[in-house]
């Protein structure tokens, strides 16, 4: 398994950008998939899952609303919608393979800062 994100930069506050983890060695339709993030100097922090099979869907309270995640199964990459961004969204974001934060794979982490 293998997992690439891609997509992110900096933006100011109030600002969008879409995350996308490319997969390879798994189909994005057959496993549940999700997103966790790291700021500098602090623990993991579990963003969204999305359940396989079902799709069931769940978001961090910090996010809900404003965040969603998508899976395109036909290039086979799970995305991450991330709009109205506030400056305590800025941290390495992962793709992660699993529920909540029990994650078998993790990609490599792609930055977001938020700042005006």
């Amino acid at each position: 398994v293998h997992l690439v994100e891609s997509g992110g930069g900096v933006v100011r506050p109030g600002g969008s950008l879409r995350l996308s983890c490319a997969a390879s060695g798994l189909l994005v339709d057959e496993w549940t998939l999700g997103w966790v993030r790291q700021a500098p100097g602090k623990e993991f922090e579990w963003i969204a899952s999305s359940l396989r099979t079902t799709f069931l869907t769940k978001y961090a309270d910090a996010v809900k609303g404003r965040f969603t995640i998508a899976r395109d199964n036909a290039k086979n990459t799970f995305d991450l919608q991330m709009n109205n961004l506030k400056p305590e969204d800025s941290a390495v974001y992962y793709c992660v393979t699993g529920w909540g934060l029990d994650n078998p794979h993790r990609g490599q982490g792609t930055q977001v800062t938020v700042s005006s």
